[in-house]
């Protein structure tokens, strides 16, 4: 039994807005926002201020999807440890952090700098030059193991090199107390961290720190990739007198953002977009970001590129047609389908033609034929059926089974009506 039209109506407006629904759910989906959490931690805090102001940069950026959640964990070494316990999806950490499996490089922050620095007044020049002395090490245990790199290197404590662990606020201390004859920095080149770096030193010319430079820094770095060999500019430190007074070899260690090797390629190639497209915008509050590079491509890096990172660098972004081109081609099959579907329910909800379809009322009319008494009836009959002919060919559009079975119809009715002719021109005939 037939549905009534406002029924057939209503069905059919139901699917169209579950489709409309689901599609609208589909679109939304996919340009979701992504919130990522960053570990980040420095001595100072200035790394968890960058990242929350590029956090606060991104969320406002409206054609970005990508969103940051930062967690201060205090140091650099906190950092690395919240991303290795799986506390956070990126992290701010050194090339030379510990137990880092399964991290993947996105880019570069800033290097971090070696600088071992004679105190002023003293004599000390070279590395010789610091046996039996004490080196306070700024930062302690984020820097245990580039004084270890150098201890083992030039065999520091054969020559009764101590090593001290300071904090920042420990440092102007230390130096009036005459508590350490060097100091060892690891720091970024930059106006902020060079000018906490002269603000130890009392501002006298004849009493000037003097930096020592690592002349095995190269064989230092072939040995532990984590470090690479450096040459700090003439004047780096103080323009006049110039500190130091040449370039001045040392070590340098790539301070990164770091992901999860499982974090969609997707992901990370729009996250990696992100950073380098909004950091120009910040350059003028954090000039340290002018620092932010492209990691090593290199299969021996310490810590591999990201797939998504190396894709964005390499200018090998994959466009949506290469992503999900079979997607489309399905999609394209799919909607082949819904036409013919969307058809069949324009059909089933138009009304069909009083009487039925032309097919049907053709055939009901086959009885009226066998029980038709006169030759009167016979031509109302084909008045009839003229009628059905009639309307069916004003029609503009015409179903071919419809014209098909209208056609079978119309020879077997033009069959039954001369046979009951003969059968009522019998009697009248004898």
């Amino acid at each position: 039994m037939l549905l009534a039209r406002w029924m057939r109506i209503a069905l059919v407006f139901g699917l169209v807005v579950l489709t409309a629904g689901l599609g609208l759910y589909a679109y939304r989906y996919s340009i979701r926002p992504v919130t990522l959490t960053v570990a980040a931690g420095s001595l100072d805090g200035e790394g968890a201020r960058l990242m929350n102001a590029l956090a606060s940069k991104l969320g406002s950026t409206a054609n970005s999807r990508i969103r940051l959640k930062v967690i201060d964990t205090g140091t650099p070494l906190g950092a690395a440890e919240a991303f290795a316990r799986g506390e956070a999806d990126l992290a701010i950490v050194r090339g030379d952090a510990t137990d880092l499996k399964g991290a993947r490089t996105v880019v570069v922050i800033t290097h971090g700098v070696l600088m071992l620095l004679g105190l002023p007044g003293s004599s000390i020049t070279d590395l010789d030059h610091l046996k039996g002395k004490t080196i306070g090490v700024v930062g302690g245990p984020v820097n245990q193991r580039i004084a270890s790199v150098l201890d083992s290197e030039y065999d520091l404590s054969r020559n009764k090199v101590k090593f001290v662990d300071l904090s920042l606020p420990d440092v102007a201390a230390a130096i009036q107390g005459k508590k350490v004859q060097a100091l060892l920095f690891v720091t970024p080149i930059s106006g902020r961290y060079l000018a906490m770096l002269r603000n130890f030193f009392p501002r006298d010319a004849k009493k000037s720190p003097t930096l020592i430079p690592i002349e095995s820094a190269g064989a230092i770095a072939a040995a532990v990739g984590a470090y690479e060999s450096f040459d700090i500019p003439k004047g780096t430190i103080r323009g006049s007198p110039a500190i130091p007074e040449d370039d001045l070899t040392t070590l340098r260690v790539p301070v990164y953002l770091i992901a999860k090797e499982k974090l969609d390629d997707d992901t990370a190639t729009q996250l990696t977009q992100a950073i380098m497209e909004t950091r120009s915008n910040m350059l003028g509050e954090h000039p340290i970001l002018a620092q932010i590079s492209a990691p090593s491509t290199e299969k021996d890096a310490p810590i591999p590129i990201h797939p998504g990172a190396a894709a964005y660098f390499s200018g090998d972004v994959k466009t949506i047609f290469d992503k999900y081109g079979d997607q489309f081609f399905y999609a394209s099959m799919l909607l082949g389908m819904l036409s013919s579907l969307a058809a069949a329910f324009w059909k089933f909800m138009m009304p069909a033609p009083e009487g039925g379809r032309p097919p049907e009322r053709l055939y009901n009319i086959t009885g009226r034929i066998r029980d038709a008494a006169t030759q009167e009836d016979l031509d109302r009959i084909e008045d009839e059926i003229d009628e059905i002919l009639r309307t069916e060919l004003s029609r503009d559009k015409r179903d071919e089974s419809d014209a098909s079975a209208l056609q079978i119809a119309l020879s077997r009715l033009e069959y039954l009506i001369k046979q009951r002719r003969r059968i009522l021109q019998a009697p009248l005939a004898g």
